[in-house]
């Protein structure tokens, strides 16, 4: 789309009329002749003398490129450009972080899938999880995992194949068969420091309980609640099992609670996907969306032609004078 930054300066275009109308010639003094007998050529001319003066004429070739020059140049003045199609930025809605435990009793096949057959807990978190992670074109999203030791498998990024990949990777016991729960929030803590959203969510997801950590996990909330973090637990397992396969459900609520976040438990993949479903719904994220349009200058091509059809004159008036005096 073409734009003028300045169209009023198109008011200028009349200007050297104005000039040539209101303003006198251009008066200069020159020698003349005295005639000794000047008044009686007067009288038997029947003529009256007064003051008088020879206006010199332009020809063609000098006032209309001149004209076209002055239109070029109130042209430029105005500063022309092109303004091209809307440019837009989305800035992330949210961060979030999604922390997956994969110890050793996430092979456990206690889980119900979509179709009603058996599969382990770590086949139907992966699918959701992915189905998740898919739908975040909005968000910036990062991995972690956590076993022994809780480890950062992908910052906030927006690439979703990238993440999506990354969860396709995931196997169980790959982080260690303990569980850190507390070191997995330590570190979405660590990652979210440099966070410029306003919402900073963090979906924990683990089937037992904190057998590994440095950081116990309440201390971690209490942490995670002060740098404004959001927790929502999701609690997979038997919370009637005992020892290593013990759910710890009241840990998990706890983090969520102080934290200003949800706790959830899910049995079977459907749950699962419902969960999911339910965090994404009840806290929507405000896309930030910057737009821009793309100007491109055109100054350079009135002045430009202002600048050659001036030369241009110029030439022709100076290549005609001699000419003109040799006749």
């Amino acid at each position: 789309m073409f734009e003028l930054v300045y169209p009023w300066l198109l008011l200028l275009l009349p200007a050297p009329l104005l000039v040539y109308w209101l303003l006198p010639p251009y008066r200069q003094r020159v020698s003349s002749v005295r005639v000794p007998f000047f008044d009686e050529m007067i009288a038997a001319t029947g003529i009256e003398a007064r003051p008088g003066a020879v206006i010199l004429s332009r020809r063609w070739l000098q006032i209309l490129p001149m004209a076209l020059v002055w239109v070029m140049l109130v042209f430029g003045m105005t500063k022309p450009q092109w303004v091209g199609e809307p440019i837009e930025r989305r800035d992330a809605a949210r961060d979030i972080m999604l922390a997956i435990d994969l110890s050793g009793s996430m092979d456990y096949r206690d889980f119900t899938d979509t179709q009603g057959e058996r599969t382990s807990r770590f086949a139907a978190v992966q699918r959701v999880v992915d189905e998740f992670v898919a739908q975040r074109t909005q968000d910036r999203v990062g991995l972690i995992v956590f076993g022994n030791r809780a480890y950062l498998q992908l910052p906030f990024t927006r690439d979703v194949q990238a993440a999506r990949s990354l969860v396709a990777l995931m196997e169980v016991g790959m982080a260690g068969p303990r569980t850190a729960l507390g070191d997995a929030i330590g570190l979405a803590i660590r990652n979210f420091a440099d966070s410029t959203v306003d919402r900073r969510l963090l979906i924990l997801l683990s089937d037992g309980s904190d057998t590994a950590s440095t950081m116990t996990p309440i201390n971690a909330a209490e942490i995670a609640r002060n740098e404004a973090m959001e927790i929502f637990t999701i609690g997979i397992g038997d919370p009637r099992a005992t020892g290593e396969d013990r759910v710890d459900f009241e840990t998990l609520s706890s983090i969520a609670e102080r934290t200003g976040g949800s706790f959830f438990t899910a049995d079977n993949e459907s749950s699962l996907q419902e969960v999911y479903q339910r965090i994404d719904a009840m806290d929507p994220g405000e896309v930030k969306i910057q737009s821009w349009r793309p100007r491109d200058s055109l100054v350079h091509w009135p002045a430009g032609a202002g600048l050659l059809l001036g030369l241009l004159t110029a030439l022709l008036l100076l290549a005609r004078r001699p000419a003109r005096a040799r006749t």
